[in-house]
C-alpha cells in the first residue's frame, strides 16, 4: 500500500464566532491510500481547540507512510488502527480510519455502510449552525435557511445576547427543532436559569452548557431541566460515556475527536447500552471529512454535520446537505468525489 498527501485551505462563507473563539478558515489534508490500483481518500483538518497545526499534521505523514507501507494489505492496516490510536492525533487518526473504509468499500464495489453490514442509512435532516451574531443577522440567516428547508439548527450561545437570538431564530424558524451549544460558556445555575427563561421557545436539546471536566454537574442540570442535555468535550470516549451513565440524556460523537469510524461505533454502542442517545457532530471540513459520519447517522436521534455547508468552497461533493436534508449516493466507498 501507499499513503500520498495534500494539503489545502478550506474558507468559511462567513466567520463562525463561538464562545471560545471566532474562525474564518482552517487547513486539510488529504489522505490518498492506495493499493492494487484501487484509491481510497480520508481528511484531516487544523484545530486550535484540539492542538493541531497544518506542520504537526504534515510532520507525522512520512513515518506514517512507512507503516502503512509495511502492512501490506489493507485488511491488515484496519486491524492495526486501534494500535495506533496511541500514537497519532485522533484527527489524523479519523482520517486513515476513513480512507482505508473509502478503499475497501471502493474494491468491494459497496458504500461504507453496506460494506460494514449496515443498512442505508435513509436521508437525514442535518442541523445547521447559526454562530454567535446579533439577534438580527441570525434572524436573517433563519429565514434563508427556512427558505432552504433545514428543519434542525443548532444556535450557538455564550454572550449577553442569548434570549434575544434564540427568540430570532424561532420567529424566522417556529416549526423547527431547536439545540443550543454554548461551548461550556455557561455556569451550572446560570444554565437552568437560561433554560427556563428560554422554555417558550421549544428548545430540543442543550449541548455541553458548562466546560467540560465536571460531568457531574451535567447531571445536576439534568435533574433541574426539562431540555435533554448532551455531552459533548464530556463524552470523548467509551470509558467517559460509561461515567455519564444517569447524568445526560445523550452523547455527541465526532470522528475527528474519537478516532474514525471504528471507536465512533463503539462509543454508540455503549452509550446505546446505557440507553443514552446518540448526536452526531463534525468539525468544518469539505464533504470528504463529513462522509464517514454519514454513513452512521441510522443511529442518531440529532445529526449536526453541516461543516461543509459552512464553507465558501467544498472541494469535494456527494452528500448533500444544502437543503438541510444528507444523502448517501451508494457510490461505492464513502461515496464523495472531487468537485472539480
Amino acid at each position: 500500500m501507499r499513503l500520498d498527501w495534500r494539503s489545502y485551505p478550506l474558507r468559511l462563507r462567513e466567520p463562525l464566532r463561538i464562545s471560545r473563539a471566532t474562525m474564518a478558515g482552517r487547513d486539510a489534508v488529504q489522505l490518498d491510500l492506495s493499493h492494487d490500483g484501487v484509491t481510497g481518500h480520508g481528511e484531516v483538518v487544523t484545530s486550535v481547540y484540539y492542538g493541531l497545526d497544518l506542520a504537526a499534521i504534515l510532520a507525522l505523514l512520512p513515518g506514517l507512510r512507512h507503516r502503512v507501507r509495511d502492512c501490506g494489505e489493507p485488511e491488515a492496516l484496519l486491524a492495526e488502527l486501534p494500535a495506533l490510536a496511541t500514537q497519532l492525533p485522533t484527527g489524523v487518526l479519523a482520517a486513515l480510519d476513513a480512507a482505508v473504509h473509502d478503499l475497501l468499500g471502493r474494491r468491494a464495489a459497496q458504500p461504507v455502510h453496506r460494506w460494514l453490514g449496515r443498512p442505508a442509512p435513509t436521508p437525514a435532516a442535518t442541523a445547521h449552525t447559526i454562530g454567535l451574531v446579533a439577534p438580527d443577522h441570525a434572524g436573517a440567516t433563519a429565514r434563508d435557511l427556512a427558505r432552504r428547508g433545514f428543519r434542525l439548527v443548532k444556535v450557538k450561545c455564550g454572550d449577553p445576547a442569548d434570549v434575544a437570538r434564540v427568540a430570532a431564530v424561532r420567529a424566522a424558524l417556529p416549526q423547527a427543532r431547536l439545540l443550543l451549544d454554548p461551548n461550556g460558556a455557561w455556569t451550572p445555575e446560570q444554565t437552568v436559569r437560561l433554560l427556563d427563561t428560554l422554555r417558550p421557545y421549544d428548545i430540543d436539546a442543550v449541548e455541553q452548557p458548562i466546560a467540560p471536566g465536571t460531568p457531574q454537574l451535567l447531571g445536576w442540570i439534568s435533574a433541574r431541566t426539562d431540555v435533554p442535555v448532551i455531552a459533548d468535550e464530556d463524552a470523548a470516549t467509551a470509558a467517559h460515556v460509561d461515567a455519564l451513565v444517569g447524568t445526560v440524556a445523550g452523547i455527541n460523537v465526532k470522528l475527528a475527536r474519537c478516532g474514525g469510524i471504528h471507536a465512533a461505533r463503539q462509543i454508540a454502542a455503549t452509550a446505546r447500552a446505557h440507553g443514552m442517545d446518540l448526536m452526531l457532530g463534525c468539525l468544518v471540513a469539505s464533504s470528504l471529512g463529513i462522509a464517514p459520519a454519514v454513513h452512521l447517522t441510522g443511529d442518531a436521534r440529532w445529526i449536526d454535520l453541516d461543516g461543509h455547508l459552512l464553507l465558501a468552497d467544498d472541494p469535494w461533493t456527494g452528500i448533500g446537505g444544502h437543503d438541510g436534508v444528507l444523502r448517501v449516493s451508494g457510490a461505492p466507498g464513502l461515496g464523495v468525489r472531487a468537485a472539480r
